[in-house]
């Protein structure tokens, strides 16, 4: 399956005039885009509270301090975010509902140990232990963010309810001839295509298929069935599943389906889940149709001429629905010659939802 990737447009931005380029993408292209996949996974939950995103952003910034050895503001960080779990712990446990919170407040005093404990570290200035306790410190904000989720947050549009939903997230564990890849795949904001991938992976659809060869060296694509088919064929039907352009943009309330960001009118929009992380996983579908994919997904490996902050052209051309969260090393060693040696639902199956169930 051939994957569009804006060739054309790309090709005129190349050609022209060397003092020109570069004043659209310098006017268009601000701030920091967010690049670690599991904190866009964490943005993406839908939940309401700004005292867990001031968390958030605390304890993430310090990777930022890390690299360049500014120990000062790691500190300010720090004090931040003791503040905020040990005296705004009851406007935390405002957005967990009533039978999670005595899980939530024992997470809350967990997570403020731990953010002393890295106090301490940081006055050592050992970098290692530091990074490994702020990585602590996220997982158990992770946590406490997925207990603050109350429910599925919409309905799939009803032309669309014949396919497999994600109504949450799931983990999986990809098992290549280089080494273990482990994907998030995220059903709040694309449950259709999440879906979708979910249920073939727990079909073994993928399983012994190999990687596909493509004329670009920042994709790494997968799911061509042996044959002649470009995609699975429903055993239930006999035809083939077609899975939409899904994507979610930030304040809306639904994913937006069938047509293009451009064909939209709309551009530089903020979406849940954008192109913006090494590893991003995605629906490929033949050129000219949104609505074409179905089983043959791609790993973007991240290009900054296709995305740089402000001016993303990969953003809402295709369907985002995941992130890699290990195996970075893995997906960067992969050829057509490698395969997938099996694929597995390793956390999250419940969260499948099939037509028939």
């Amino acid at each position: 399956m051939k994957i569009l990737f804006l060739t054309i447009y790309l090709l005129t931005l190349l050609v022209m005039p060397a003092q020109a380029a570069p004043i659209q993408i310098s006017m268009l292209a601000q701030g920091d885009a967010i690049t670690d996949p599991t904190s866009l996974l964490r943005y993406a939950l839908p939940i309401d509270n700004n005292q867990v995103r001031r968390l958030q952003k605390d304890i993430e910034e310090i990777a930022k301090y890390l690299r360049s050895k500014r120990w000062g503001p790691i500190q300010s960080n720090l004090k931040d975010a003791y503040l905020v779990t040990s005296l705004r712990k009851d406007l935390l446990l405002a957005s967990v509902p009533e039978g999670k919170q005595p899980q939530a407040e024992e997470l809350i005093d967990q997570i403020t140990n731990q953010i002393t404990e890295l106090q301490t570290i940081t006055k050592t200035k050992d970098k290692e232990q530091v990074w490994e306790k702020r990585r602590v410190i996220l997982d158990e904000i992770t946590t406490l963010q997925e207990l603050m989720v109350q429910g599925y947050p919409f309905e799939v549009p009803a032309e669309y309810s014949n396919l497999p939903q994600l109504k949450g997230r799931a983990t999986i564990e990809i098992e290549t001839t280089q080494g273990l890849l482990t994907v998030v795949v995220d059903g709040y904001s694309a449950p259709v295509n999440a879906g979708n991938f979910v249920d073939l992976v727990d079909r073994g659809f993928y399983d012994g298929l190999n990687f596909v060869r493509n004329p670009s060296d920042f994709v790494v694509q997968f799911g061509k069935p042996e044959g002649k088919e470009e995609g699975f064929i429903d055993p239930e039907t006999g035809k083939y599943r077609a899975i939409p352009l899904e994507y979610l943009i930030k304040e809306d309330e639904l994913p937006t389906y069938g047509v293009t960001l451009e064909e939209s009118g709309i551009y530089l929009a903020d979406l849940a889940l954008p192109f913006s992380a090494y590893g991003t996983l995605a629906l490929a579908r033949p050129e000219n149709e949104p609505n074409g994919g179905s089983s043959q997904v791609f790993f973007f490996k991240f290009d900054t001429e296709l995305t740089p902050p402000g001016f993303n052209l990969m953003d809402g051309r295709y369907s985002v629905f995941g992130y890699l969260v290990d195996g970075k090393k893995v997906l960067e060693n992969l050829t057509p010659a490698d395969k997938i040696i099996s694929a597995k639902v390793i956390k999250g199956k419940e969260n499948l939802v099939r037509p028939n169930d």
